[in-house]
């Protein structure tokens, strides 16, 4: 039997842990890491959770309420690490540091507890910390709000703490799913009113992010101009563009949970930048998932699209390629001004490669700017900014004669070399050393000579020995005793130690400089007022040393956060630099051609590769086949049906000619040798098969869930992209979902698309649908085997060679003659009813969007129907029916 536990003997809560207590009850729902010494501790429920999701030992310390407390710790030093995975399994993390030393703590009483507090929430959307951040990734905190009322249903803000982006959107409904996919945030914050609401929860199935509910106050609208305003320092929002009430609230609402987590830190945002609602191309999640633009469907990069264009050399442009990667532009001027950037760029290689390496040697100014002002930065932050302003100015000479875009990055360039920025650079290039170290607080960060003060305070730090080594000689040459030494303990510091026998000649100075300070048995020790004072200066020149150094810091920074705004003009146009020099390369190394861009319908391509299997081949030293696919027309989009065999290249087809649209509309070279593509605004894909058992969706499901996305949404300057729509169910249920898609791509979307099939009996459909045109890809048959081409040519193929392929996967060979044995029967029976009885038996049904009520009944049709009723057939003689039957056909006819 358990005894009951005394409360009177429980013991006390010790004050420390009481002090854990409180401040993690003012911090529920984060993992409390309290700083003790040189390490971060955890203790009760917090420690249980965190040794097992870090795999570090959990131990215990003291009892409450009876039980022992389970506590664990990680090093001080080694936080960014511990803190890098416990984020990326969602959780957040509550840092409290000691805000004062031990021994001011016992001025207040022996048993007082080290004041600590909380200085920041680490959450997945506000790491800034160059260990745990992808140099190449953008890491975006968002914020999504719901209007009751207005134009728009709802909006989304989105910033990245470690470079200042901020950017606002309205959407409609339907689009915050494809806004979601693109920005791909780490954390999203939302009102906890919303959680149970049945929309949301539909919008935000199948995002990775990891949500965050703040209260319902975070996205007030009647405040939220007011809280831009005072966060900015501004009076009025109005020079920064036209907001709805809906965006200032999301925009308000990330503000007030970056002050929340910062703890009043606060990072270098911009003024949101709008995004019009039409401002790029549409891609949803399934598309990007289907086309693989940042990952592989495995989740790796190697092996996407950003893999095999990126050829950005520093981190920011790595960014931004992959920022316009997933929201191609939709502007056609925007589009042609990049262009003739790449197209100066390629004109001069040698000064494209030497731009190249200069790049390559600046720092991530942007990542080290928000470091700096949220006081998480350190010297080496620093040097990042002074070289990238040293750097941009160099730079700047190389771009001289240029037009267009890159004479405006030229000119914002120039400007690190005048003024503040200049300044500025020279400053911290006469100030820092060579050699930092990467924190701060220990000093050894301000170059040798810069002030003499500092100078003097680590000569006496650095040289003591040789100091004191000098008074002692000083002092033995005075006194004329060779043996005198000078000494130091704890108790007495330095000290002057002679003999006793030595000791008259101390005694009896003249000038009564040597001070008696200590007789030993052999020996005596004295003490000078140079050498007591010289021991102060000594002990505290160390300490002075640090705290003059950080003095200067904080002023470097002041002058750092007072260029902040320039400093991030200079960041982005380097990152564009470097876009426009990536993508040149890659124009040039992949024989890349430059794409006409126009608001037309057209869509023509000579040429076209895959970009990512095209590079994949060359490694494995095989060539790509390059394939031809028009889609114009005088009105709206055409529609290419496309069969043939498995392995034969259809999904590679289908998928290159969207990504070259994809690098068209960045403003990209494409892998083609001619294209001529109209302004794409929504990119559908439906490629693969694929399940969502956690969803409890089966694979047709799926199919069928993102094919009604695709013909609910896609419009006339739409491109869609469908592989083997319908074949997840029985064979004459997906042939009619297939057909019913043709026919709907075809007469109410309008839109350019590809629809790859095995359903051989849809390219009947070819004549009767105006604007559909049959494609195959062409394979030869050799001894009993299939030879796959790879080249996509007019027409339709007579069968799908699926026992060929099967034979090439390895099955065994009585599987495969049962197979062909099964396949005659099969066809035998299909010749008895052609593709043409088939299309004359289904006639397209009615597309048009609205259903129309079905027509009244004609006059004659009633009178016809009267006489019917009329007529008893019993009371009829065969000759009196026969004139009746002729009535009723008479009255029918004349209709």
């Amino acid at each position: 039997m358990k005894t009951a536990v005394d409360p009177s003997a429980e013991p006390k809560l010790t004050p420390m842990m009481a002090q854990f207590i409180e401040i993690k009850a003012a911090n529920p729902g984060s993992l409390l890491f309290y700083r003790m010494g040189d390490f971060y501790e955890l203790f009760f429920h917090d420690a249980e959770v965190a040794s097992k999701a870090l795999g570090i030992t959990l131990t215990k310390r003291g009892k409450h309420l009876g039980d022992d407390i389970p506590m664990c710790g990680v090093p001080f030093h080694a936080a960014d690490d511990y803190l890098q995975k416990l984020i990326s399994l969602g959780h957040k993390v509550a840092v409290c540091e000691q805000m004062e030393n031990p021994a001011e703590a016992k001025k207040r009483g022996a048993k007082s507890v080290v004041r600590r507090d909380v200085v920041r929430l680490v959450t997945p959307g506000t790491i800034t910390e160059e260990r745990l951040l992808d140099a190449a990734q953008n890491s975006f905190l968002a914020a999504l709000a719901h209007a009751k009322s207005g134009p728009f249903s709802f909006a989304l803000a989105w910033i990245d703490m470690s470079t200042g982006a901020f950017f606002v959107r309205a959407l409609d409904t339907m689009q915050v799913p494809a806004a979601l996919a693109r920005i791909d945030p780490k954390e999203l914050i939302l009102s906890d009113a919303l959680l149970d609401d049945d929309e949301v929860k539909t919008l935000l199935e199948g995002s990775s992010t990891t949500v965050s509910p703040v209260p319902k106050v975070f996205f007030d609208g009647a405040t939220a101009d007011g809280r831009l305003c005072r966060f900015f320092d501004l009076k009025t929002l109005e020079g920064h563009g036209s907001f709805e009430r809906v965006e200032l609230s999301a925009a308000a609402a990330i503000l007030s949970y970056v002050e929340k987590t910062q703890i009043g830190a606060r990072p270098p945002l911009s003024v949101p930048e709008r995004e019009a609602a039409r401002s790029g191309m549409s891609i949803d999640a399934a598309t990007r998932a289907n086309l693989e633009l940042m990952h592989t469907l495995s989740g790796k990069r190697s092996g996407s699209v950003f893999d095999a264009i990126d050829r950005t050399v520093t981190g920011a442009g790595a960014r931004l390629l992959a920022m316009r990667l997933a929201a191609p532009s939709t502007d056609v001027a925007t589009i042609q001004a990049r262009q003739d950037a790449l197209a100066w760029a390629i004109k001069n290689p040698a000064g494209l490669s030497d731009l190249r390496k200069q790049l390559k040697r600046l720092p991530d100014m942007a990542r080290a700017l928000s470091r700096l002002m949220l006081d998480r930065g350190g010297p080496r932050d620093l040097a990042a900014i002074r070289d990238g302003l040293s750097g941009a100015r160099s730079l700047s000479a190389d771009l001289d004669g240029s037009d267009g875009l890159v004479a405006d990055i030229r000119q914002t360039l120039s400007e690190a070399g005048t003024g503040d920025l200049a300044a500025l650079a020279d400053e911290l290039t006469n100030a820092l050393a060579d050699d930092l170290p990467l924190l701060k607080r220990d000093g050894g960060f301000v170059r040798t000579g810069y002030t003499g003060e500092l100078d003097e305070h680590r000569g006496l730090r650095d040289e003591s020995r040789k100091i004191i080594a000098g008074l002692q000689n000083q002092y033995a040459s005075e006194t004329g005793v060779k043996a005198l030494k000078v000494r130091h303990n704890n108790v007495l510091g330095y000290f002057i130690e002679v003999t006793a026998q030595n000791a008259p000649a101390l005694q009896n100075d003249a000038d009564q400089r040597f001070i008696h300070r200590q007789t030993m048995a052999n020996a005596m020790r004295f003490t000078t007022t140079e050498l007591s004072a010289l021991q102060s200066r000594i002990a505290g020149a160390a300490d002075a040393a640090v705290r003059l150094e950080l003095n200067l810091f904080d002023r470097f920074l002041g002058q750092v956060s007072a260029a902040a705004e320039p400093i991030q003009s200079l960041s982005r146009n380097l990152a564009e630099l470097d876009v426009i020099c990536a993508l040149a390369t890659l124009a040039d190394s992949e024989n890349y051609c430059r794409p006409d861009v126009d608001d037309s319908l057209a869509f023509a391509i000579e040429g076209g590769r895959h970009p990512v299997v095209e590079q994949a081949l060359r490694q494995a030293g095989d060539v790509f086949v390059a394939n031809d696919c028009t889609l114009s027309g005088d009105k709206a989009g055409q529609i290419w049906l496309l069969t043939g065999p498995n392995m034969a290249g259809k999904s590679t087809f289908l998928r290159q000619n969207a990504l070259i649209t994809i690098l068209a509309q960045i403003g990209s070279y494409v892998p083609a040798t001619h294209a001529h593509i109209g302004i794409v605004d929504a990119l559908y894909s439906r490629v693969g098969a694929s399940d969502d058992l956690a969803r409890g969706r089966s694979t047709f499901m799926v199919e069928m869930v993102e094919t009604a996305a695709i013909l609910n949404q896609a419009g006339p300057k739409a491109l869609v992209i469908l592989d083997e729509i319908g074949r997840g169910t029985a064979t004459y249920d997906g042939l009619a979902i297939a057909w019913s898609a043709v026919e709907h791509l075809h007469a109410i979307n309008s839109s350019r698309a590809l629809f790859a099939t095995h359903y051989h009996e849809l390219t009947a459909l070819s004549q009767t649908l105006d604007r559909l045109s049959n494609a195959t890809v062409r394979v030869k048959e050799w001894d009993g085997n299939v030879v796959f081409l790879h080249e996509i040519v007019p027409g339709a193929a007579t069968s799908s060679y699926g026992i060929q392929v099967a034979k090439l996967a390895g099955l065994p060979e009585a599987a495969l003659s049962r197979a062909r044995d099964v396949l005659k029967q099969l066809e035998a029976q299909e010749r008895e009813r052609s593709k043409t009885t088939l299309v004359d038996d289904l006639p397209l049904f009615s597309v048009s969007p609205e259903r129309k009520p079905a027509k009244a009944m004609a006059s004659q049709d009633e009178k016809a129907l009267a006489e019917l009723d009329a007529t008893d057939p019993d009371d009829l003689t065969p000759r009196e029916a026969l004139e009746a039957l002729y009535q009723l056909k008479k009255l029918r006819q004349s209709q």
